[in-house]
């Protein structure tokens, strides 16, 4: 009766909200059975640590080691679609446009694949490349030479995940969007992150300073509970048709 209850209140915040933003981690993505980062560090990986596998000089090191872990998680992804939570909230995002901004620590692109093409994608999208280098004129309007990894057949510059990775900073551009949409949102919904990583979970303290309900939407505790007026302990894929999906149309009676 409790959870019903603080779910008919997160509902009620959600209908007076003008903003809001939902920001979301591995747990969202793991409900569609995406590997997390360390579970994805198994079989032949299992002898690497991160820091050997996700970092710029990792890659320059043994760019080939590197590139081909990225490629298996990539293939591991060709079978897996978005859940239910993913589909939630780009359906509310159609219905009420403008209103909700979606910020992701996930690089899979499930929310994208759902519907939400704005996703701001703080670490980036693992089935996109870029170049490693600043590209020469000799990189573009080519296509890359094959190979693992791919390289700039004129001065070798190598293709690499676009992703971000151990020691690098986020997408100013990305970053800076995330911050603005929480330093003005009504309601923050936290989903599927323990709340430890930063600077994402930064922005949860900025929209708090800035007065905004928070409401955290996970089946474990996080580190950022003490900061929520309602902890939703449920599996986002269960709670977020619920909480999202009974809204009515914009403009329906």
């Amino acid at each position: 009766m409790a959870d019903l209850l603080a779910e008919a209140q997160v509902r009620s915040w959600l209908d007076e909200a003008g903003r809001v933003v939902v920001l979301t981690g591995a747990g969202v993505s793991a409900e569609s059975g995406v590997p997390t980062f360390r579970d994805a560090l198994t079989g032949l990986w299992a002898r690497y640590s991160p820091e050997e596998l996700a970092t710029e000089a990792a890659f320059r090191a043994h760019p080939q080691r590197v590139w081909d872990w990225y490629l298996q998680r990539r293939q591991a992804l060709e079978c897996v679609r978005p859940n239910a939570g993913h589909v939630a909230l780009a359906r509310y995002a159609m219905r009420y446009p403008g209103k909700l901004t979606l910020v992701t620590q996930n690089v899979d692109g499930l929310h994208q694949q759902a519907g939400q093409a704005e996703t701001l994608a703080l670490h980036g999208d693992i089935r996109s490349e870029c170049w490693l280098d600043a590209p020469r004129a000799c990189c573009q309007g080519q296509a890359p030479r094959i190979g693992h990894p791919p390289r700039c057949a004129v001065c070798g510059n190598l293709r690499r995940p676009a992703v971000v990775w151990f020691g690098e900073a986020l997408p100013a551009t990305v970053l800076e969007a995330a911050e603005r949409a929480s330093a003005e949102c009504h309601l923050m919904l936290v989903v599927g992150t323990a709340g430890v990583v930063y600077p994402a979970a930064g922005l949860v303290h900025l929209a708090r300073r800035a007065g905004a309900r928070l409401a955290i939407v996970n089946p474990e505790p996080t580190a950022l509970d003490s900061l929520a007026d309602v902890c939703l302990r449920s599996a986002s894929a269960q709670c977020l048709p619920r909480l999202l999906e009974a809204a009515p149309l914009a403009g329906s009676d």
